[in-house]
């Protein structure tokens, strides 16, 4: 699709690879929505790179339909894409993991983002088109020491990706997982506070990169699942 003049929505915007990705599409011509919990933070970064804010947080369940609807609403009743970005990670071993940590995770990785998607899906299937993308991870695939909580709601978000591939397809709607390996963004650390970018580590710029990639394919086609790894980690 072109995306000029297109709107799109993504979740966890204000830093990251949901920033880069943001600031991409609006350069390209697209109106982006960009949702974040830190409303300061948010309206920043939404007036530096020319976005449209909506402070609030995928984890509060009960207000996810009013959250779509101001979100459709200020896109002016339509929406073209959906980058399902926001997304938190704790990783405790076998014998450290507690409930808190289970929720926690769920609430944002796996079960604000399908109750917000389904919002959004209704659009979508109405007007029979649309792309979905969800941010996955290279721990979508494999699982790793410490990763128990993290990992099975990545492997959630992939098998539910391959749930609405098969369900949406007859729509024209259009779902892709896209599993960045490890990228030096702010997810994960405690003050949100964005990481310097390291050369042999991937950057936002690889995954925006990406993801622009998937949305610009002509209407007919689209890619299920991508995988991006850094090209050389090792090389120090």
């Amino acid at each position: 699709m072109d995306l000029k003049n297109a709107n799109i929505i993504i979740t966890g915007g204000s830093s990251g690879i949901g920033k880069v990705t943001a600031q991409q599409c609006i350069q390209k011509g697209a109106k982006v929505l960009i949702t974040g919990r830190d409303e300061v933070k948010l309206k920043q970064v939404a007036e530096q790179i020319g976005a449209i804010p909506l402070a609030s947080d995928i984890s509060q369940l009960q207000e996810i339909p009013k959250m779509a609807e101001e979100a459709i609403g200020l896109l002016g009743g339509d929406v073209d894409v959906l980058i399902n970005n926001a997304g938190i990670g704790v990783f405790p071993k076998l014998g450290e993991i507690t409930i808190d940590d289970l929720e926690q995770i769920y609430r944002t990785n796996v079960f604000g983002l399908t109750l917000f998607t389904q919002e959004i899906c209704k659009l979508f299937k109405a007007k029979k088109q649309g792309t979905i993308i969800n941010i996955g991870s290279t721990a979508s695939l494999k699982g790793f020491a410490g990763g128990s909580v993290y990992a099975a709601s990545k492997f959630a978000v992939r098998g539910m990706t391959q749930s609405w591939q098969a369900e949406l397809r007859k729509f024209n709607i259009r779902v892709c997982l896209v599993n960045p390996s490890e990228v030096t963004t702010a997810f994960a650390q405690n003050d949100r506070a964005e990481r310097q970018e390291v050369s042999n580590k991937l950057s936002s710029q690889e995954i925006a990169d990406t993801l622009i990639s998937v949305i610009e394919m002509r209407d007919k086609g689209f890619i299920p699942e991508v995988t991006v790894w850094a090209t050389n980690p090792f090389d120090s």
